[in-house]
């Protein structure tokens, strides 16, 4: 419960599934004969567009006397929220199988992670050419697929809405004011969080019975067939120079292994008829 100690990284790596979708966008400059001239990729960086803002307008003396250095694009996360729309069964769980171990979780909560991605360009065609290569792929949304939990497999599939494009054309001022024009985007992801997830060595299934009554009335019935099934090993797992029942409790679920079957059928005096086994 709450005091577990448990980390899956599943914001930190739906934030970076987020950025890498916006790390490889290209500007390109040609002269009047269509020949390009300038090829640039557009710097991205986590942080709010208010402090690349900041730095364009006071111009601090750093370690070149450049203010700031454009095209350049900002992201953050903006808001987590609740997804009530996606909600699955509290008491719900899946299991993945480790080795011999036996790990399960309940199922995840839906949450919605907002983000914001700021572009900040001195030319209106720098901003133009990085608009169209990311609105196309946003219809409303695109998809990524991101590991949320390495140690289950646990894959999904989350969705990148785009919610909002916003734009602002600082153009006023004198000639000593430096133009920026600024275009926000507005994006949601409906990812997942997982609680912890729970280890079980002794937890695996590896006998399974099945009693069967002639009548409804288990207690009194006058005829019952107790079914069982159970792994059998299809290799030497002990080296001892022969498959046999000791080598059964050494199979793991990975493995290439058969069923034995067992019929067992009792009178109402429960005297035990002989028994029926089949190998598969």
């Amino acid at each position: 419960m709450l005091g577990t100690y448990f980390y899956h990284e599943v914001i930190r790596k739906t934030i970076i599934g987020f950025g890498t979708l916006f790390n490889n966008m290209i500007v390109k400059h040609q002269d009047a004969s269509g020949t390009i001239v300038d090829e640039k990729r557009v710097p991205l960086a986590y942080g709010p567009a208010a402090k690349f803002i900041a730095r364009l307008e006071q111009q601090p003396d750093l370690n070149k006397m450049v203010a700031i250095t454009l095209p350049r694009m900002s992201f953050e996360m903006t808001s987590i929220a609740y997804d009530s729309t996606r909600k699955a069964g509290i008491t719900q769980t899946f299991k993945a199988v480790d080795g011999n171990k036996l790990k399960k979780v309940f199922l995840p909560v839906p949450y919605n992670i907002g983000f914001e991605l700021s572009l900040l360009t001195k030319l209106n065609d720098d901003a133009l050419q990085v608009v169209e290569q990311i609105l196309p792929f946003f219809q409303p949304s695109f998809s990524i697929t991101i590991d949320l939990i390495s140690s289950i497999g646990e894959k999904r599939d989350v969705p990148i809405t785009l919610t909002n494009v916003t734009f602002q054309d600082d153009y006023e001022g004198d000639f000593s004011t430096r133009r920026a024009l600024i275009y926000t985007f507005q994006f949601t992801a409906k990812t997942y969080l997982y609680g912890p997830i729970a280890e079980n060595p002794e937890g695996l299934i590896k006998k399974v019975i099945v009693d069967q009554y002639a009548s409804v009335d288990t207690v009194n019935a006058k005829r019952e067939m107790r079914y069982t099934v159970e792994p059998t090993a299809t290799k030497d797992y002990n080296s001892d120079g022969s498959i046999d029942s000791n080598d059964n409790p050494l199979i793991i679920p990975g493995d290439d292994f058969g069923f034995s079957e067992t019929s067992e059928f009792f009178d109402d005096g429960r005297d035990r008829s002989p028994t029926q086994q089949t190998d598969i």
